[in-house]
């Protein structure tokens, strides 16, 4: 028997063995998580398709686009056999057709590039904690495909003349141990060479900051609403701090930082969303931000870098709440799945209305 053939062996076993077993509660999360993101992105996508010129990023959007009309099907059929309500997420009613380009297409293979990195730290999570053998099939779908849209998105920075990899460093001459504390922590006030693991980290929260900058001007740009133009403008004003902060970093062990992509916003107000997408993206982002810099904090060993890190994170964390605030107040926040409510339930009568 080969790999391919136990593999199949193996799905059917686990399929018949459970064909009455209900979804738990990680799978539940993550599957309202996955429908409405890629609700969300089908959205976006379809505004690129729409104004985009460049004939191989058309072809990448294209592909961006079928992947999440996919996972949407996934999902919906695993929803159905559980007769579970389908989530609302995002449709026809958060775009507007037919309005000028609102980004560049190089910053459109950037966003979607970007969107790949995080969709496969995303879906490896909620695979890790999946039991259910359909729930497994759907997110192992959902990393392939989104391998294959990371790859295919690096390669097309690279011709088009954007490099967004962390610096080169010298290759290890021999094989040393630490000898000093003074590796974890700073001696006079000076720290040593970052490692290429810091390296890796501080050049993936560099990327996120100036994506998601480029994005808050531009929402800033078209929101319709002036309450959400000043909260756009106020995370635009965040990621330039959170910039500069880790740039100074790269700067002070001479290494290079990735540009600003603000150049590549046109000067829309025309809104090709509507702001309810605007402000969920926006939160999104910025909880995938949090998310980075935990794991970033796990990798890093220099003290100083850990404190940096703390208080980056405090300030994106009371941007995220502030967010959802507005979320709540203007109607906008789908409730996720949640356990029973065991306190209100045992003030029910049996009636079905609660005792007075």
């Amino acid at each position: 028997m080969n790999s391919e053939q136990g593999g199949n062996s193996t799905e059917e076993k686990m399929k018949e063995h459970q064909q009455h077993k209900s979804l738990v509660a990680s799978e539940l999360g993550d599957l309202f998580a996955n429908y409405i993101g890629d609700s969300l992105f089908c959205c976006v996508y379809e505004h690129h398709l729409e104004v985009v010129e460049d004939s191989e990023v058309k072809e990448f959007l294209t592909i961006a686009l079928k992947n999440s009309k996919k996972h949407l099907e996934s999902i919906k059929e695993i929803y159905s056999k559980e007769n579970i309500p389908l989530p609302v997420g995002f449709g026809e009613q958060d775009i507007r057709r037919k309005v000028p380009r609102l980004f560049s297409d190089l910053f459109m293979v950037f966003y979607v590039t970007e969107m790949g990195r995080e969709a496969l730290i995303t879906y490896g999570s909620a695979l890790s904690t999946s039991f259910r053998q359909d729930v497994i099939s759907h997110f192992e779908m959902c990393i392939k495909d989104s391998i294959e849209i990371y790859k295919q998105g690096q390669f097309l920075l690279l011709s088009k003349g954007m490099n967004i990899s962390p610096a080169a460093i010298p290759y290890p001459k021999k094989v040393d141990f630490v000898e000093k504390e003074s590796f974890i922590s700073a001696i006079a006030g000076k720290n040593r060479a970052l490692t290429a693991m810091e390296i890796k980290q501080l050049q993936i929260n560099l990327n996120t900051n100036t994506l998601g900058k480029s994005l808050m001007v531009a929402f800033s740009q078209i929101a319709e609403s002036e309450e959400l133009r000043k909260y756009f403008h106020e995370g635009s004003k965040l990621a330039e701090k959170q910039i500069i902060e880790l740039s100074k970093t790269f700067q002070d062990d001479s290494l290079p930082s990735p540009k600003l992509m603000d150049a590549h916003i046109t000067d829309s107000t025309i809104s090709p969303f509507s702001d309810k997408l605007l402000l969920f993206h926006t939160v999104l982002a910025n909880g995938s931000a949090i998310q980075n810099y935990g794991l970033a904090v796990s990798t890093i060993l220099r003290h100083d870098i850990h404190l940096q890190f703390a208080g980056l994170t405090v300030g994106i964390a009371k941007y995220v709440n502030d967010g959802t605030k507005l979320m709540i107040k203007k109607g906008w926040l789908e409730e996720p799945p949640t356990s029973a409510d065991r306190d209100k339930l045992s003030k029910m009568s049996h009636g079905n209305q609660p005792v007075e």
